[in-house]
């Protein structure tokens, strides 16, 4: 499933598997089939990089993972850690959004995720680099804490869940012990009671300001593609638990001169009727300082001309796309007696 050979290394399964989930990834390649292979090739990674799995598989093959649980699958199993380098949303919320909830790992109740939109100018898309990114920050109150309470005033211990903000459910099967993590449904995951709340947040334990992270673009992003910046979201109900994460999706800003297609740059190349007839040699506008063009004598109104190597980087590779200029012949609209004459002549001439 993933191209390697039977006995390949733990190292060999992860690049394979990073290289072949940034392929299929369903934000970056629309067809129909990409989903269902990115699925495909999840599963796979989950059983060879587990060496229990991968032993089981071995021996009885696909046959001793029929009917699989996605929380057997991917127990373990640390997506959003293979690709934090890259800050792509490779993890768990990917994975919940197509396995189900049942995907997600014990953990305590985090603070929300936060969303964002960035439209980012094309020359940046082509460089790389920081850019910022204004955010609602919701974080802990500093007058309480974060414990929602008026400081002095202790609150009141949740006894449904002795103040730790979860209900823990155990099960066991197969020889395997499975346990499921939920907020409190007593207290709302918070472990405790407020009854004399914070002047300052009202008892909710957390305050919103006004904040700009810094996100670092790669060269040649895609568009929609989506950056995470872990922690970076809300902060959790609940006092001490983790906050959320800030997922940045990646807009190509509009530019008058170029539309964009992946890597390539298209240019509306508009021609004076008698350049296009008797051809000309002019500067267009790229990315990276003008190109000096020669259109040939002729040229047809919706001919493409290709300058190669001159669009953005293509993601993740050294090489370029192409600038493609798309000839628009513009007719004169009004025309002056003696250029009425020479077109009337040159009817004449062509008659």
């Amino acid at each position: 499933m993933l191209g390697i050979a039977r006995d390949a290394d733990e190292k060999t399964v992860k690049n394979a598997f990073r290289t072949l989930a940034m392929q299929y990834h369903p934000d970056r390649n629309k067809s129909p089939q990409a989903e269902a292979r990115f699925k495909e090739i999840a599963e796979a990674y989950a059983v060879l990089s587990d060496p229990g799995k991968r032993a089981a598989y071995n021996v009885g093959g696909v046959g001793s993972f029929s009917a699989p649980r996605p929380e057997d699958i991917f127990s373990g199993v640390d997506f959003a850690e293979l690709f934090d380098g890259l800050g792509f949303d490779f993890g768990g919320n990917l994975f919940e959004r197509f396995f189900g909830s049942r995907y997600r790992r014990p953990r305590p109740p985090c603070g929300e995720n936060i969303e964002v939109a960035l439209h980012v100018p094309l020359e940046r898309i082509m460089t790389g680099g920081e850019a910022a990114v204004d955010i609602e920050l919701v974080e802990s109150c500093a007058m309480c804490k974060g414990s929602g309470a008026r400081p002095g005033c202790r609150p009141r211990i949740c006894e449904a869940c002795n103040g730790t903000g979860s209900d823990v459910h155990k099960r066991q099967d197969s020889g395997m012990l499975f346990q499921q993590v939920t907020p409190c449904a007593a207290c709302g995951g918070r472990g405790a009671f407020i009854d004399d709340p914070c002047g300052a947040c009202h008892g909710q334990g957390l305050v919103s300001r006004k904040d700009t992270v810094k996100v670092n673009l790669p060269a040649g992003i895609e568009e929609g593609m989506t950056l995470r910046v872990p922690a970076r979201g809300k902060a959790s109900v609940v006092p001490h638990a983790p906050a959320g994460d800030l997922y940045v999706v990646v807009h190509s800003q509009p530019d008058p001169r170029f539309e964009r297609d992946g890597a390539d740059l298209l240019h509306t190349l508009d021609l004076a009727l008698t350049d296009a007839v008797l051809g000309v040699t002019l500067s267009v506008p790229a990315l990276d300082g003008d190109v000096r063009v020669t259109i040939a004598a002729g040229t047809q109104p919706g001919t493409v001309l290709r300058q190669k190597g001159r669009g953005l980087p293509h993601f993740g590779r050294m090489q370029r796309g192409d600038l493609l200029l798309k000839v628009r012949v513009v007719v004169p609209a009004k025309l002056s007696d003696a250029e009425r004459a020479l077109y009337e002549q040159l009817r004449r001439l062509r008659a």
